[in-house]
């Protein structure tokens, strides 16, 4: 048994975020149908990844939204199915007639989760944006530099993933434990915009108690601090550095061979430069293994930044079976661990639409019907 067992999730196809949303709940258990475009005849979601690992333990379905009858084969979905999880600008679902008003008439006990970039309402709902665009009005972004230099996005994981993706699974959770109680369904409203600047409390703490400040590149965790930093080895590859605690920087400065007397106190933040430079020094004095190899055991925060096709064969993430190998593609098993149900990756995503006649007949259509449906150029 897995916690999600039987239930039924509608995903509507879209980039990123809503199917690592609908990955997330499948490997707890949920049965989640992709609702894709048909592959001709009409602009489709580009598939860049054949082998797309957001689609594992998945089921898909091909069909027409533009005709009657496709748009009758989601209704039928959305009676039977507790969540329907959709990610395109606000208005979409309404003008195709599936909407949330309309899908909570048909089954009142459904979760409708709605992710998008800047939220259902706001001057900027209608807008297009990424998720660079997101975090950058959320404050998030403002965040990742060094001082004196632009920002720099990490990558699309903080907007799409983590504030979108994410939670937006904690959303649909939070909705269906409420659901238990009410016997209601509701709508969720998941903002990437509000998921990155949520996720950015702990600086809004930081600043009003004056333990930072907006001259970023300058704090403890912003690049500013020479014990919560980056240096590249003697191989040019890199360690991290996050020895923040006087005990742990202790640790550090041993495993350096630093005298701690010949350095300027730890905090003394007028001369981060001078004791950052005297500890890349010491780091560019041996390989990234060898360095690890003196760190290890320690309480010195210190750890190897690996690339992502090192990742898997780290000798601690081996043991925990971080990164398995579906359908050909190594990516990262479900997280987090639960010790009674834990998740479970069904088996790597196939084609989309592959399901298309097992999801018909799942929705009462009979062999007949499907012909007609297909003939017509309503499903694929």
């Amino acid at each position: 048994m897995q916690p999600l067992d039987n239930i039924k999730i509608i995903e509507m196809a879209g980039l990123a975020p809503s199917p690592y949303c609908g990955m997330i709940l499948a490997d707890f258990g949920a049965r989640v149908v992709v609702v894709d475009r048909l592959s001709t005849g009409q602009p489709e979601i580009p598939n860049v990844m054949p082998k797309n690992p957001f689609d594992r333990g998945k089921r898909s379905i091909r069909t027409n939204l533009k005709t009657k009858e496709g748009v009758e084969i989601v209704k039928r979905m959305i009676r039977n199915s507790d969540v329907l999880i959709e990610p395109y600008r606000p208005g979409v679902m309404e003008k195709l007639g599936l909407g949330p008003g309309e899908a909570l008439k048909i089954n009142p006990g459904l979760i409708y989760a709605r992710l998008t970039g800047w939220g259902q309402e706001g001057p900027y709902a209608p807008m297009a944006g990424h998720d660079i665009n997101y975090i950058g009005l959320a404050g998030a972004l403002s965040l990742f530099r060094r001082k004196g230099e632009k920002p720099l996005p990490p990558c699309n994981l903080l907007g799409d993933f983590a504030g979108g993706g994410m939670l937006c699974a904690m959303g649909i959770l939070l909705a269906l434990v409420g659901r238990t109680r009410s016997g209601q369904g509701q709508v969720v409203d998941a903002a990437m915009l509000d998921g990155a600047a949520n996720l950015s409390t702990l600086f809004y703490g930081l600043l009003a108690n004056g333990l930072m400040t907006l001259d970023i590149g300058t704090n403890e965790l912003d690049s500013g601090a020479p014990f919560y930093q980056t240096y590249e080895t003697a191989d040019g590859k890199y360690m991290a550095v996050g020895a923040i605690e006087a005990r742990f920087y202790a640790e550090l400065l041993e495993g350096l061979q630093i005298d701690p007397s010949s350095l300027p106190a730890q905090h003394d933040r007028e001369k981060w430069h001078e004791t950052e430079a005297r500890i890349g020094e010491a780091f560019r004095g041996k390989t990234r293994d060898e360095w690890e190899a003196i760190f290890e055991g320690k309480d010195a925060c210190v750890s190897p930044i690996l690339e992502l096709n090192e990742v898997e064969n780290h000798p601690h993430n081996s043991q925990r079976k971080l990164i398995a190998n579906i359908g050909g593609v190594s990516q990262p098993e479900p997280a987090p661990r639960l010790s009674r149900t834990p998740g479970k990756v069904r088996g790597p995503g196939r084609p989309r639409g592959t399901e298309t006649r097992e999801v018909l007949g799942e929705q009462g259509y009979s062999e007949d019907d499907m012909e007609i449906l297909f003939k017509t150029n309503a499903v694929e």
